[in-house]
Protein backbone atom coordinates (compact mmCIF):
# COMPACT_ATOMS: atom_id res chain seq x y z
CA UNK A 1 0.00 0.00 0.00
CA UNK A 2 1.66 3.35 -1.17
CA UNK A 3 2.71 5.12 1.80
CA UNK A 4 2.44 8.59 -0.36
CA UNK A 5 -1.24 8.75 -1.32
CA UNK A 6 -4.16 9.66 1.06
CA UNK A 7 -6.39 6.26 2.61
CA UNK A 8 -9.23 5.58 2.60
CA UNK A 9 -11.71 3.44 4.73
CA UNK A 10 -14.56 1.43 2.74
CA UNK A 11 -16.21 -1.53 3.78
CA UNK A 12 -13.52 -2.99 5.82
CA UNK A 13 -10.61 -2.37 3.76
CA UNK A 14 -8.11 0.45 3.88
CA UNK A 15 -7.13 1.55 0.55
CA UNK A 16 -5.24 4.31 -1.56
CA UNK A 17 -7.97 7.28 -2.26
CA UNK A 18 -7.54 6.71 -6.10
CA UNK A 19 -8.72 3.17 -5.95
CA UNK A 20 -12.08 3.52 -3.71
CA UNK A 21 -14.86 4.21 -5.65
CA UNK A 22 -18.70 3.03 -5.47
CA UNK A 23 -21.09 1.15 -7.88
CA UNK A 24 -23.52 2.93 -9.75
CA UNK A 25 -26.47 1.48 -8.30
CA UNK A 26 -25.39 2.02 -4.95
CA UNK A 27 -28.72 2.94 -2.73
CA UNK A 28 -27.08 6.71 -1.65
CA UNK A 29 -26.69 7.19 -5.23
CA UNK A 30 -30.22 5.79 -6.74
CA UNK A 31 -32.16 6.48 -3.49
CA UNK A 32 -29.97 9.30 -1.81
CA UNK A 33 -30.18 6.97 1.28
CA UNK A 34 -27.04 8.03 2.65
CA UNK A 35 -26.16 8.93 6.63
CA UNK A 36 -23.36 10.55 7.27
CA UNK A 37 -21.05 13.24 9.70
CA UNK A 38 -18.03 15.15 9.56
CA UNK A 39 -15.31 16.03 12.22
CA UNK A 40 -12.35 18.08 12.27
CA UNK A 41 -9.10 18.19 13.45
CA UNK A 42 -7.02 21.10 15.33
CA UNK A 43 -3.89 21.02 15.09
CA UNK A 44 -4.21 17.63 13.18
CA UNK A 45 -6.11 15.86 16.43
CA UNK A 46 -9.43 15.16 15.91
CA UNK A 47 -11.95 17.17 17.68
CA UNK A 48 -14.98 15.57 20.09
CA UNK A 49 -14.24 13.04 17.93
CA UNK A 50 -16.35 10.39 20.10
CA UNK A 51 -19.44 12.73 19.81
CA UNK A 52 -19.60 12.88 16.48
CA UNK A 53 -19.15 9.24 15.99
CA UNK A 54 -21.57 8.78 18.74
CA UNK A 55 -24.82 11.10 16.76
CA UNK A 56 -23.02 9.00 13.53
CA UNK A 57 -24.52 5.86 15.18
CA UNK A 58 -27.42 7.61 16.24
CA UNK A 59 -28.17 8.34 12.90
CA UNK A 60 -27.56 4.76 11.58
CA UNK A 61 -29.79 3.18 13.76
CA UNK A 62 -32.55 5.90 12.79
CA UNK A 63 -31.74 4.64 9.08
CA UNK A 64 -31.70 0.99 10.15
CA UNK A 65 -27.93 1.28 8.16
CA UNK A 66 -26.08 -1.00 10.86
CA UNK A 67 -22.11 -0.10 10.29
CA UNK A 68 -20.39 -3.60 10.40
CA UNK A 69 -18.15 -2.26 13.09
CA UNK A 70 -18.20 -0.82 16.26
CA UNK A 71 -17.84 2.52 17.65
CA UNK A 72 -14.78 1.67 18.97
CA UNK A 73 -13.46 0.40 15.66
CA UNK A 74 -14.34 3.74 13.89
CA UNK A 75 -12.50 5.67 16.41
CA UNK A 76 -9.53 3.71 16.09
CA UNK A 77 -9.77 3.76 11.99
CA UNK A 78 -10.48 7.34 12.39
CA UNK A 79 -7.46 8.33 14.23
CA UNK A 80 -5.44 6.03 11.83
CA UNK A 81 -6.59 7.91 9.25
CA UNK A 82 -6.05 11.44 10.01
CA UNK A 83 -2.34 10.46 11.38
CA UNK A 84 -1.49 9.25 7.89
CA UNK A 85 -3.37 11.54 5.49
CA UNK A 86 -2.06 13.87 8.01
CA UNK A 87 1.12 13.91 8.03
CA UNK A 88 1.51 13.76 3.90
CA UNK A 89 -0.14 17.48 4.04
CA UNK A 90 2.42 18.93 6.46
CA UNK A 91 2.01 19.88 10.21
CA UNK A 92 -0.32 23.32 9.48
CA UNK A 93 -2.92 21.89 7.54
CA UNK A 94 -5.67 20.41 8.98
CA UNK A 95 -8.39 17.75 8.30
CA UNK A 96 -12.21 17.45 7.52
CA UNK A 97 -12.72 13.96 8.28
CA UNK A 98 -16.06 12.35 6.52
CA UNK A 99 -18.44 9.09 7.49
CA UNK A 100 -20.43 8.28 5.34
CA UNK A 101 -23.09 4.61 5.06
CA UNK A 102 -25.71 4.09 2.37
CA UNK A 103 -27.67 0.65 2.82
CA UNK A 104 -25.30 -0.92 -0.31
CA UNK A 105 -26.00 -1.76 -3.78
CA UNK A 106 -29.44 -2.86 -5.19
CA UNK A 107 -29.00 -5.63 -7.64
CA UNK A 108 -32.15 -4.60 -8.79
CA UNK A 109 -33.44 -0.93 -9.25
CA UNK A 110 -36.93 -0.10 -10.65
CA UNK A 111 -37.27 2.95 -8.57
CA UNK A 112 -38.44 1.49 -5.59
CA UNK A 113 -36.91 1.33 -2.47
CA UNK A 114 -38.82 -2.08 -2.04
CA UNK A 115 -36.22 -3.89 -4.10
CA UNK A 116 -33.24 -3.63 -1.42
CA UNK A 117 -31.32 -6.48 -1.53
CA UNK A 118 -29.32 -8.39 0.95
CA UNK A 119 -25.72 -6.45 0.62
CA UNK A 120 -23.65 -5.45 3.31
CA UNK A 121 -23.54 -1.73 3.68
CA UNK A 122 -21.19 0.41 1.95
CA UNK A 123 -19.42 2.28 4.77
CA UNK A 124 -16.94 4.84 3.87
CA UNK A 125 -14.33 7.16 5.62
CA UNK A 126 -12.23 9.77 3.97
CA UNK A 127 -10.09 12.88 4.75
CA UNK A 128 -9.53 16.49 3.01
CA UNK A 129 -7.86 19.45 3.93
CA UNK A 130 -10.00 22.01 5.20
CA UNK A 131 -10.28 25.26 2.75
CA UNK A 132 -10.19 28.10 4.73
CA UNK A 133 -9.83 30.52 2.36
CA UNK A 134 -13.75 29.57 1.03
CA UNK A 135 -15.00 31.38 4.62
CA UNK A 136 -13.15 33.84 4.80
CA UNK A 137 -15.21 36.35 3.56
CA UNK A 138 -17.58 35.46 6.69
CA UNK A 139 -15.06 36.98 8.89
CA UNK A 140 -14.44 40.15 7.07
CA UNK A 141 -18.09 41.05 5.98
CA UNK A 142 -20.09 38.44 7.29
CA UNK A 143 -22.67 35.74 6.06
CA UNK A 144 -25.51 36.57 4.55
CA UNK A 145 -28.61 34.24 5.00
CA UNK A 146 -31.77 34.42 3.24
CA UNK A 147 -34.67 32.49 3.75
CA UNK A 148 -36.44 31.43 0.19
CA UNK A 149 -39.61 29.75 -0.56
CA UNK A 150 -38.80 26.43 -0.19
CA UNK A 151 -39.86 24.85 3.51
CA UNK A 152 -37.51 22.93 6.13
CA UNK A 153 -38.46 19.01 6.04
CA UNK A 154 -40.68 18.37 8.75
CA UNK A 155 -39.64 16.25 11.50
CA UNK A 156 -42.80 14.12 11.08
CA UNK A 157 -41.38 13.07 7.52
CA UNK A 158 -37.74 12.90 8.31
CA UNK A 159 -36.21 13.78 11.70
CA UNK A 160 -33.59 16.47 11.52
CA UNK A 161 -31.60 14.49 14.53
CA UNK A 162 -29.88 12.25 11.61
CA UNK A 163 -27.61 13.60 9.63
CA UNK A 164 -27.97 12.52 5.88
CA UNK A 165 -27.07 13.50 2.69
CA UNK A 166 -30.88 13.53 0.94
CA UNK A 167 -30.18 17.18 0.36
CA UNK A 168 -32.39 17.59 -2.77
CA UNK A 169 -34.63 20.85 -0.73
CA UNK A 170 -31.28 22.24 -0.01
CA UNK A 171 -29.94 22.21 -3.29
CA UNK A 172 -33.14 23.97 -4.63
CA UNK A 173 -32.96 26.45 -1.65
CA UNK A 174 -29.48 27.88 -2.51
CA UNK A 175 -30.54 28.15 -6.72
CA UNK A 176 -33.37 30.66 -5.25
CA UNK A 177 -31.09 32.06 -2.77
CA UNK A 178 -28.02 32.69 -5.20
CA UNK A 179 -30.65 34.72 -7.11
CA UNK A 180 -30.76 37.30 -4.64
CA UNK A 181 -26.89 36.90 -3.13
CA UNK A 182 -24.21 34.43 -5.14
CA UNK A 183 -22.84 34.29 -2.07
CA UNK A 184 -26.25 33.86 -0.06
CA UNK A 185 -26.26 30.84 2.55
CA UNK A 186 -29.89 29.59 3.11
CA UNK A 187 -31.77 29.53 6.60
CA UNK A 188 -34.54 27.49 5.95
CA UNK A 189 -37.97 27.97 7.63
CA UNK A 190 -40.55 25.34 8.96
CA UNK A 191 -43.78 25.49 7.65
CA UNK A 192 -45.34 27.52 10.23
CA UNK A 193 -42.46 29.94 9.43
CA UNK A 194 -40.05 29.79 12.29
CA UNK A 195 -36.37 29.69 11.62
CA UNK A 196 -34.46 26.18 11.67
CA UNK A 197 -31.06 25.89 10.58
CA UNK A 198 -28.83 26.37 6.84
CA UNK A 199 -27.58 23.23 4.82
CA UNK A 200 -24.10 22.90 7.12
CA UNK A 201 -24.66 24.97 10.05
CA UNK A 202 -27.08 25.81 13.43
CA UNK A 203 -28.35 29.17 13.34
CA UNK A 204 -28.49 31.58 16.64
CA UNK A 205 -28.63 34.71 17.62
CA UNK A 206 -28.17 37.32 20.48
CA UNK A 207 -30.65 39.55 21.90
CA UNK A 208 -30.44 41.29 25.36
CA UNK A 209 -27.37 39.31 26.76
CA UNK A 210 -28.98 35.87 25.48
CA UNK A 211 -27.72 33.53 22.89
CA UNK A 212 -30.68 31.63 20.97
CA UNK A 213 -31.68 28.50 19.39
CA UNK A 214 -34.17 27.57 17.68
CA UNK A 215 -35.86 24.63 19.55
CA UNK A 216 -33.71 20.63 19.13
CA UNK A 217 -37.53 19.34 17.16
CA UNK A 218 -36.68 21.02 13.93
CA UNK A 219 -32.77 20.93 14.05
CA UNK A 220 -30.21 18.70 13.98
CA UNK A 221 -28.18 18.51 17.25
CA UNK A 222 -24.63 19.72 16.35
CA UNK A 223 -21.81 19.30 18.25
CA UNK A 224 -20.76 22.98 17.45
CA UNK A 225 -24.25 24.09 19.08
CA UNK A 226 -23.53 22.16 22.08
CA UNK A 227 -19.68 23.52 22.24
CA UNK A 228 -21.98 27.00 22.25
CA UNK A 229 -24.13 26.05 24.99
CA UNK A 230 -21.09 25.06 27.13
CA UNK A 231 -18.98 28.29 26.13
CA UNK A 232 -22.11 30.17 26.92
CA UNK A 233 -22.52 28.47 30.73
CA UNK A 234 -18.34 29.01 31.05
CA UNK A 235 -18.87 32.49 30.50
CA UNK A 236 -22.16 33.84 32.12
CA UNK A 237 -23.77 34.36 29.23
CA UNK A 238 -27.71 32.64 28.92
CA UNK A 239 -27.93 30.31 26.67
CA UNK A 240 -32.07 30.24 25.34
CA UNK A 241 -34.04 27.61 23.40
CA UNK A 242 -37.05 29.12 21.39
CA UNK A 243 -39.22 29.49 18.63
CA UNK A 244 -37.53 32.61 16.77
CA UNK A 245 -39.03 33.81 13.17
CA UNK A 246 -37.55 36.05 11.11
CA UNK A 247 -38.50 39.50 12.89
CA UNK A 248 -36.59 38.29 15.68
CA UNK A 249 -33.15 37.77 13.73
CA UNK A 250 -33.67 41.35 11.82
CA UNK A 251 -33.94 43.09 15.58
CA UNK A 252 -31.15 40.87 16.77
CA UNK A 253 -28.04 42.41 18.30
CA UNK A 254 -26.13 39.69 16.61
CA UNK A 255 -26.71 36.61 14.62
CA UNK A 256 -23.79 33.68 14.03
CA UNK A 257 -23.43 30.10 12.58
CA UNK A 258 -22.14 27.29 14.48
CA UNK A 259 -20.33 24.27 12.04
CA UNK A 260 -17.56 21.83 12.44
CA UNK A 261 -15.42 23.62 9.47
CA UNK A 262 -15.15 26.69 10.98
CA UNK A 263 -16.88 26.55 14.41
CA UNK A 264 -18.67 29.64 14.17
CA UNK A 265 -19.16 32.94 12.09
CA UNK A 266 -21.09 35.83 12.33
CA UNK A 267 -24.30 36.57 10.07
CA UNK A 268 -24.30 40.54 9.21
CA UNK A 269 -27.39 40.41 7.00
CA UNK A 270 -30.58 38.39 6.46
CA UNK A 271 -32.50 39.16 3.57
CA UNK A 272 -30.13 42.18 3.07
CA UNK A 273 -31.21 43.81 6.42
CA UNK A 274 -28.02 44.46 8.11
CA UNK A 275 -28.28 42.52 11.81
CA UNK A 276 -27.00 44.93 14.81
CA UNK A 277 -25.16 47.18 13.62
CA UNK A 278 -24.65 45.10 10.73
CA UNK A 279 -20.69 44.49 11.50
CA UNK A 280 -19.21 41.48 11.68
CA UNK A 281 -17.66 39.95 15.25
CA UNK A 282 -19.68 41.69 17.53
CA UNK A 283 -18.56 41.61 21.29
CA UNK A 284 -20.70 38.17 21.80
CA UNK A 285 -19.25 36.45 19.59
CA UNK A 286 -15.74 37.66 20.15
CA UNK A 287 -16.36 36.24 23.79
CA UNK A 288 -17.48 32.98 22.29
CA UNK A 289 -14.18 32.64 19.58
CA UNK A 290 -12.17 33.72 21.98
CA UNK A 291 -12.89 31.11 24.36
CA UNK A 292 -13.07 28.19 21.89
CA UNK A 293 -9.73 29.16 20.69
CA UNK A 294 -8.28 29.16 24.06
CA UNK A 295 -9.62 25.58 24.51
CA UNK A 296 -8.68 23.97 21.47
CA UNK A 297 -5.33 25.89 21.53
CA UNK A 298 -5.51 27.89 17.69
CA UNK A 299 -6.53 31.28 16.93
CA UNK A 300 -9.45 30.13 14.81
CA UNK A 301 -10.27 33.40 13.24
CA UNK A 302 -6.56 33.73 12.30
CA UNK A 303 -6.06 30.17 11.07
CA UNK A 304 -9.30 31.04 8.74
CA UNK A 305 -7.94 34.34 7.80
CA UNK A 306 -4.62 32.00 6.72
CA UNK A 307 -2.62 34.05 9.53
CA UNK A 308 -1.83 31.15 11.40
Amino acid sequence: MPSSEPLVYLSGDLVPASQAGLKIYDAGIILGATVTDLIRTFRQQPYRLEDHVARFYRSCKYAQILPRISPEETVAISRRLIAHNGALLGGRAELALVYFITPGVFPVYAGSAGFAGQEAPTHCMHTFPLPFQLWRGYFTDGVHVVTPSIRHIPPQCTDPKMKCRSRMHWWLADRESHLVDPKAVSLLLDLNGNVTETSGANFLIVREGRVISPPPRNILPGVSLATVRELCGALGIPFVEQDLQAHDVINADEAFLATTPYCIAPVTRINGIPIGDGRPMGPVFRRLIEMWSSRVGVDIVAQVMGEA
